[in-house]
């Protein structure tokens, strides 16, 4: 038993005089400072961390006269001094480890059943890094940043969004600025001509209002392209969205007119009550105010903001919708306009010459809802910087369709074929 209480209190081997004090508070028994001397003395682990106050002489031994890997010295003559510092200048330092260096990226791990100078050299973990020679661990990359090819350092991760710089981004918007260009210079034209009867023959003022809007819907794709800041991710959609309504609720009108002016043409009609330039004002403003009222409701309660996804090397830059709902009502309502001009121009498609434009209104929103129709999957199944470059996509190819079908038909006419933009023409 007293055997068995200074094993166990010697288990850390603390030493001679600690062990004793520590038994003394404990228990206590015969001879008990003559049993601790003795087992401690025993003990080959105490021995080896125990100061020896009477050291051995050191003993002579003759120095090799060859090359050696490994020597031990225990001793060394005064006059041999010189031949081995001479001998060490030509020779390599030994090795005192059996394992090679492990290099930055790799860290050291020991082999089992092995002296701690043996070790083998195993890769960081993916995501983590050591940038010196022989670490025993790797660690983790700041926020912001992703480990090298090497795993020896780490690199800022780069920032991910649709720019002017890239070819993609410079494109987008060389496009829609050079589509706005020709707005204006449509609108231009339309100014100049004012008094003729094919710009008089489907109410010039909303055809001005038009131009306006497609304007603005071209220009409304620039902040889509850029880092998304704040401001950015705020306006961009409301902006798009109410632009695309006004012009929408524009064509809707002009169809509207068309068909009203045909039927009211008849004898006793009661509608020519409603052939009025006033009525039609009132109905685009009617209609854009719903879009106004949605995105202002969106804007207050749910707005977008901006976000920053991390991926293993990237950092994608985007805005959020806020509301997804908010988003496609607001894109459903310019849908259910876009769908009710389509059909009123198709069913207003025969009628007489002298309102043709139902015609090119039935190709326009044909095009303009293809377009939207095919975003919807589009949009869903893209991630990162291509969901932005879709959605301009879809702006300016569905507002070039509303400009190229409305306005370039009557801007032949009126450039190449002045003979037919005359009122007998257009009465036939």
């Amino acid at each position: 038993m007293r055997a068995k209480v200074i094993n166990l209190s010697n288990k850390i081997h603390r030493g001679m005089v600690s062990t004793k004090c520590m038994l003394c508070q404990m228990v206590w028994f015969p001879h008990m400072d003559t049993l601790v001397e003795a087992a401690l003395k025993a003990c080959p682990t105490c021995g080896l961390i125990t100061p020896n106050r009477n050291p051995e002489p050191l003993l002579l031994s003759e120095l090799l006269q060859k090359i050696w890997e490994a020597v031990t010295v225990t001793g060394l003559d005064p006059s041999k001094e010189k031949k081995l510092s001479s001998l060490r200048n030509s020779l390599q330092i030994p090795i005192s480890v059996c394992s090679p260096s492990c290099l930055p990226g790799f860290r050291k791990a020991a082999k089992e059943g092995k002296p701690v100078c043996c070790f083998v050299c195993i890769p960081c973990p993916q995501g983590e890094i050591s940038n010196r020679s022989d670490s025993v661990e790797c660690s983790q990359c700041p926020v912001g940043h992703w480990p090298s090819e090497t795993q020896d350092q780490c690199l800022p991760k780069e920032i991910v969004f649709l720019s002017y710089e890239e070819p993609l981004g410079a494109s987008l918007a060389i496009i829609g600025i050079v589509l706005s260009i020709s707005c204006l210079a449509i609108l231009g034209l339309f100014i100049l001509y004012e008094d003729t009867p094919i710009i008089k023959a489907n109410n010039r003022v909303l055809s001005y209002v038009l131009l306006v809007a497609l304007i603005m819907c071209f220009l409304c794709s620039l902040p889509f392209i850029g880092f998304p800041s704040e401001g950015k991710c705020l306006l961009r959609q409301a902006a798009f969205g109410i632009s695309f309504t006004l012009c929408v609720s524009c064509i809707l009108a002009k169809t509207l007119i068309v068909l009203l002016a045909f039927n009211a043409s008849k004898p006793n009609s009661d509608l020519r009550a409603w052939i009025r330039p006033q009525l039609s004002y009132m109905f685009v403003g009617g209609c854009t105010l719903i879009q106004v009222l949605l995105c202002a409701t969106w804007l207050i309660l749910s707005p977008p903001f901006l976000v920053y996804d991390t991926y293993p090397r990237t950092i994608q830059a985007e805005c959020k919708n806020g509301s997804p709902v908010a988003f496609w009502c607001m894109l459903g309502y310019i849908g259910i306009l876009a769908t009710i001009s389509f059909l009123v121009a198709f069913l207003a498609r025969n009628l007489p010459d002298s309102f043709n434009e139902a015609k090119f209104i039935t190709f326009s929103m044909l095009a303009f809802l293809s377009v939207w129709i095919s975003f919807i999957p589009a949009y869903l199944s893209t991630k990162g910087k291509f969901v932005v470059a879709m959605e301009i996509f879809a702006i300016l190819s569905s507002g070039s369709s509303l400009l190229f079908c409305i306005f370039l038909p009557k801007c032949y006419v009126i450039m190449f074929k002045p003979e037919m933009n005359t009122k007998g023409y257009l009465m036939r």
